[in-house]
Parts: C-alpha cells; structure tokens; sequence
C-alpha cells in the first residue's frame, strides 16, 4: 500500500462509512391532497430522520393495491421505503425496526386512523396495534400502543 493510499484509509473512509450509515431513509407517501393528518405523519417521520416525498393522489385504492395492502388494513395514506407499503399512521419507531429486523413481509399497517397514533394527536388517545402483513393478506401484530 502506498502513502496516498494509507492516508485516504485512514482519514477519509471512516467519514465516509458513517455518512453513509446515517443517511436518511427515502420515503414516498401517497395522500390525499386535502388531508391534513398526513402531512403531520409525514413531519414526524422528517423529525425522525426519514428523508419524505409526497405525491398526491386522488386514486388511494390504486396504491394500496400497487403495493399489495390489504382493503382491511386500509387507511388515508399509503407510503413505500425500501420495498415495504406501510399503511396508515404507523410510527417512525416501527419503520426503523423494519427496516433494521428485515423480516419476509409486505410492509406494516394501522388501520383506520386512531386517536393518538402519529399524526392523529389528541387529549384522549386509543389503544391501536401496528400490523405486519404478508403477500397474502395475513396479518400480525407487530407492536402495540396502550391508550393514554
């Protein structure tokens, strides 16, 4: 190895592999164009490190089944990171986890839109469940959020 070589080694690739490894995951979300509880899920998962783009659309029902969510599992927005759908107002902390934990899915959901999950802030909140679901519509609970 020469000096020009043992110097970039040594100086540069460790910023460079940290730069990488905090690089914002992309997420694309489909909403409606007049939905505002979107556009707050969309800021938690900025202030959560998600890199978001959103695209609005008035076929909803196209994308979910585009993406192969369920209609039971539906709710008003339906986003893809990395090859998962994630459906509804599922937290950031679950994405990562996907993300991370890698698992033999189709994407995660919360359907409908509960009081409490993020984006659906409120004084009074709902106990609600993020699901894993497969290709074939089978679903799980993946985490689950107490009412406070």
């Amino acid at each position: 190895m020469n000096r020009k070589t043992f110097l970039y080694t040594m100086i540069c690739l460790p910023f460079l592999s940290r730069r990488s490894a905090a690089a914002p995951s992309r997420i694309s979300v489909y909403k409606d164009p007049t939905c505002g509880c979107c556009g707050k899920w969309a800021e938690h998962l900025r202030s959560n490190g998600f890199e978001v783009v959103i695209q609005e659309t008035k076929d909803l029902v196209g994308y979910r089944k585009k993406y192969g969510v369920p209609e039971s599992l539906a709710s008003c927005h339906t986003a893809v990171v990395d090859g998962y759908a994630i459906e509804g107002h599922v937290p950031a902390r679950e994405i990562q986890r996907l993300l991370k934990e890698r698992p033999k899915a189709k994407g995660l959901a919360v359907p409908g839109m509960p009081m409490g999950s993020p984006g659906m802030e409120a004084a009074q909140t709902q106990a609600y469940s993020v699901l894993l679901f497969d290709g074939t519509g089978r679903s799980q609970v993946y985490q689950s959020y107490a009412a406070r």
